[in-house]
């Protein structure tokens, strides 16, 4: 249950946001001005009239309490979730109840709660049948045999078409074009080897890609030769790396490991996206555990992920570890309680002790770009035409990623420090440190994403 007088800040409201558009958008709905019979209930619901271009005004509502996150449903005609009148009555109600007071939800909000709820219990009696059902264990080894006897053509086919490059110059590279990148991803993707597809597109944005791409080139084709040895070799890799590296290839797996209840902070939430799929990571921190997970969502081109946690918050819920050495990806399970405000941080490090965990990280998973860091006490600072984040109490220092850089965040970041220590929550990896997430020596966590 939500409690009625606990509100979310609205640097939480807005992490929720789709994209900067909608964000900038919502913002402008965040006063009383354009909503009418706005009310929110103890039950985690908030809905209310906005006033738009037509003669009707649209009809948001907006639920809380939902465990995936929060849902919405808005008479409007946007693609986008949250849209931007969902964004902008949740601003209001999180300014406080003279606003949004409580009450008891409409017939037209009440109707979609009540259809909510009832398509989740059904959902859950329906995976509970499926769980209970047995199914042909037999056939399933015969169908990862038959998929394991594809992905291992498709890597030797790959180990000649790198020697193939390696023998003509990586200057042919440059010459050739994408076509021939994409060709091969094609014939990695009929192999069902999903994960040497996409290293294998990656590979192909590199030559032409500014200053030192052979050697950029050259270090992925490395590393992806490297998976392939490890998959034709996986009988001999310890069981931890040979998970790693089915995972890394492309294989399904399900979250096996033993649900592990905490309160989650959400540290941050993001979207991707390329021409076939929107992924959204999560960053949660266990306050109990000390555990840091990451949750991953996916949505169609163009079409936001479900899940959605607002940054800043916390949830009593369960997350279940996918297997792998060192992997931080879990799965999130029964949640007894909605997102809620918090005081929890999680502790921070030193740019030194990042570095050194990155490079233990990497011994279990040599293809990982970068770990999750907290940084203790550190001050954003320009390093010639870069940035970077230099300890306050010593002169170590991480470089920012060329992503950081671009972001709007980064002038949050240096506008949040002012010159003073502050702690950061990011990705660091080879590339270098991207803030997510900063919280000054006092004050709520703000979003840099």
């Amino acid at each position: 249950m939500t409690q009625q007088g606990v509100r979310w800040s609205a640097d939480q409201v807005l992490s929720l946001a789709p994209d900067a558009a909608s964000r900038k958008a919502g913002s402008k709905l965040g006063a009383a001005g354009p909503w009418s019979e706005a009310g929110s209930c103890g039950e985690g619901t908030v809905w209310g009239l906005c006033k738009g271009s037509g003669s009707k005004p649209y009809q948001t509502v907006v639920d809380i309490a939902d465990a995936s996150g929060p849902a919405y449903k808005c008479s409007c005609p946007s693609r986008k979730f949250p849209c931007k009148h969902a964004l902008g009555l949740l601003l209001l109600w999180s300014g406080g109840a003279d606003a949004v007071p409580a009450g008891q939800p409409p017939e037209w909000a009440g109707e979609w709660l009540e259809g909510r709820r009832k398509r989740a219990a059904e959902k859950q009696a329906a995976a509970t049948g499926s769980a209970s059902g047995s199914g042909d264990p037999e056939a399933a080894r015969r169908r990862a045999e038959r998929r394991a006897e594809r992905i291992t053509a498709g890597a030797t086919e790959l180990e000649q078409r790198l020697v193939d490059l390696l023998r003509g110059g990586l200057a042919g590279a440059e010459q050739a074009g994408y076509g021939q990148w994409e060709e091969t991803a094609a014939r990695m993707v009929d192999a069902q080897a999903s994960g040497l597809a996409a290293r294998v597109r990656e590979l192909g944005t590199i030559p032409s890609s500014g200053p030192g791409w052979p050697v950029r080139l050259l270090e992925e084709c490395a590393l992806l030769h490297l998976l392939d040895q490890g998959w034709l070799l996986r009988e001999r890799l310890p069981d931890g790396l040979a998970t790693t590296v089915r995972s890394r290839v492309g294989l399904p797996a399900s979250a096996d490991g033993p649900p592990l209840r905490d309160r989650w902070l959400v540290l941050a939430q993001y979207d991707t996206a390329d021409a076939r799929l929107t992924t959204r990571r999560i960053w949660l921190y266990g306050a109990t555990s000390g555990r840091t997970a990451l949750l991953l969502s996916y949505g169609a081109a163009g079409r936001a992920p479900e899940l959605a946690l607002p940054m800043g918050l916390a949830l009593d819920a369960e997350v279940s570890a996918y297997p792998g050495a060192g992997q931080p990806r879990a799965a999130l399970g029964e949640q007894f309680a909605p997102p809620a405000p918090t005081a929890t941080r999680p502790p921070g490090v030193t740019p030194e002790q990042a570095a050194a965990r990155y490079g233990e990280a990497l011994r279990d998973d040599p293809w990982l770009d970068s770990v999750p860091v907290t940084l203790d006490r550190v001050v954003p600072a320009r390093d010639g035409d870069s940035w970077q984040l230099a300890d306050a109490d010593g002169k170590t220092a991480l470089p920012l990623t060329s992503t950081a850089r671009a972001r709007p965040g980064l002038w949050r970041l240096v506008s949040l420090s002012g010159g003073a220590p502050v702690t950061v929550f990011g990705e660091f990896g080879h590339r270098g440190f991207t803030p997510l997430t900063a919280w000054p020596e006092a004050g709520e966590a703000v979003s840099l994403c």
